[in-house]
């Protein structure tokens, strides 16, 4: 008997589902015309096929019309329109570009102080919809206007080991009255574009704010290496205190 399962699609390793479907397509019509005992082979052909279990695949060659009926889909609506990612993008750049789980908090002071001084006129509707965003659906909103901006290059990796072992507190659990407590941050004078900046020298900033007092000290580094960020660290320690 010969196989109706052209060559490329037995040989072919980890179906996907768009090519089961073609197998399906294939092999449906002269399955329900066969007689029982062609159709016993032509089964035991598209589970060897596919892989799917017997029972399985031998409802959908009887039900294919059904399966392989393609699905209309509706276009969905937008929920929110111009006017809100509008607005969005504003408070957002108002609020220097900040992740958007610290924006949100501060949505509706951000909101009264933009219509205060002319920047935004919102309806009432608009108002709450934008003051009902999550952080998700915000960065959804956002996504376009972040490819059009520039961004900080990275030129340190935290180690696995590290990230494990150190706490770290978002910006919502500092509540520190005592002093001591400091914010760090390692930064590369190296310019915005990857390919040119990494090309030549350039200098660090080691900077670190206290969270009680805001007091800041600001150290600068020719290279990124453990033993100048160890004696940066003591040295700020010593201005600190």
């Amino acid at each position: 008997m010969v196989s109706i399962v052209s060559e490329e699609v037995r040989v072919a390793v980890g179906l996907s589902l768009q090519t089961r479907r073609a197998v399906l397509e294939q092999m449906a019509s002269a399955y329900r015309e066969a007689p029982l005992a062609k159709k016993r082979v032509l089964l035991a052909e598209f589970t060897q096929t596919t892989g799917y279990h017997c029972t399985y695949a031998r409802w959908l060659l009887n039900h294919s019309e059904d399966v392989l009926q393609p699905v209309v889909r509706h276009p969905r609506q937008p929920r929110y329109g111009p006017e809100i990612v509008n607005a969005l993008v504003q408070a957002w750049n108002a609020n220097n570009r900040k992740w958007t789980k610290c924006l949100i908090p501060f949505l509706p002071t951000l909101l009264d102080s933009l219509e205060r001084h002319g920047y935004l006129h919102l309806t009432e509707k608009s108002k709450k919809q934008l003051l009902s965003l999550s952080p998700a659906t915000a960065d959804r909103l956002l996504r376009a206007s972040r490819i059009h901006h520039l961004h900080g290059i990275s030129t340190t990796r935290a180690g696995t080991l590290l990230k494990q072992q150190i706490p770290i507190r978002t910006f919502a659990q500092w509540n520190e009255t005592q002093p001591g407590f400091v914010e760090a941050d390692l930064v590369a004078h190296c310019g915005v574009e990857r390919g040119a900046g990494f090309s030549g020298g350039f200098l660090y900033t080691l900077t670190m704010t206290d969270v009680a007092t805001g007091w800041t000290e600001c150290l600068p580094l020719l290279y990124q290496s453990q033993e100048t960020v160890l004696a940066a660290i003591q040295h700020a320690r010593s201005l600190f205190w």
